[in-house]
């Protein structure tokens, strides 16, 4: 029986001269890899579906020998077209999907860290700062995960921590109306890298993009 998901394109590459590797994020599904068989042949009818944070509505049927699933039928929701132009955008989604992927299990429900991706692409798509909304979703997430850094006791200024602290609290919205400096932002992304290379791992860019 075809299953079907709500998710964000993680990850695309090559599996044969025809067929393509999908890697997805979805709620309720988390994340899984998908085989679009055909999906590089000029009418196929995944053609210009799969890249790199599309937001669609897919079907798949679970493989019984792999952990890669047969992808049935992707139905492009949003494309987000603003961030296929700005490198530094991507970088930042990268990173932000390294951090995932390090810190979650594949084939279980991930419905609060797909919310917290889905509005990274959003805001960035809309034209937000690349590094301070990269900041905001590294700091929610690490809440999410129940490893939170103790704000209080942070080695960070005080404005810095109470920028980081408010981040890890507030909504979106009212995050947008927030306006570290650049100071700030550089000094929480410093303590932010090595905090997460201690509980995480190694957060290097992926491969900004697939053939």
């Amino acid at each position: 029986m075809d299953e079907r998901a709500t998710g964000l394109v993680l990850r695309v590459f090559p599996l044969t001269e025809t067929s393509s590797v999908v890697h997805w994020l979805s709620a309720g599904a988390g994340r899984i890899g998908t085989v679009a068989k055909g999906a590089r042949r000029p009418k196929s009818p995944f053609r210009g579906k799969l890249d790199l944070f599309h937001l669609a509505e897919f079907s798949f049927r679970r493989s019984r020998r792999s952990e890669l699933h047969t992808l049935c039928e992707v139905v492009l929701t949003e494309s987000f077209p603003n961030l296929r132009t700005d490198v530094d955008l991507l970088d930042s989604l990268a990173r932000a999907t390294k951090l995932l992927t390090r810190s979650t299990e594949e084939q279980t429900p991930l419905r609060a860290e797909f919310d917290l991706m889905l509005e990274l692409v959003r805001r960035l798509n809309g034209g937000g700062a690349g590094e301070f909304w990269l900041s905001v979703f590294e700091v929610k997430f690490l809440a999410s995960q129940g490893q939170e850094p103790d704000w209080a006791k942070a080695k960070l200024d005080p404005g810095t921590r109470a920028i980081a602290a408010k981040m890890a609290t507030a909504d979106w919205a009212s995050l947008a109306k927030l306006r570290p400096s650049e100071m700030q932002l550089r000094r929480l992304a410093g303590f932010l890298e090595p905090f997460i290379l201690h509980h995480v791992g190694s957060i290097k860019p992926l491969a900004k993009r697939a053939d």
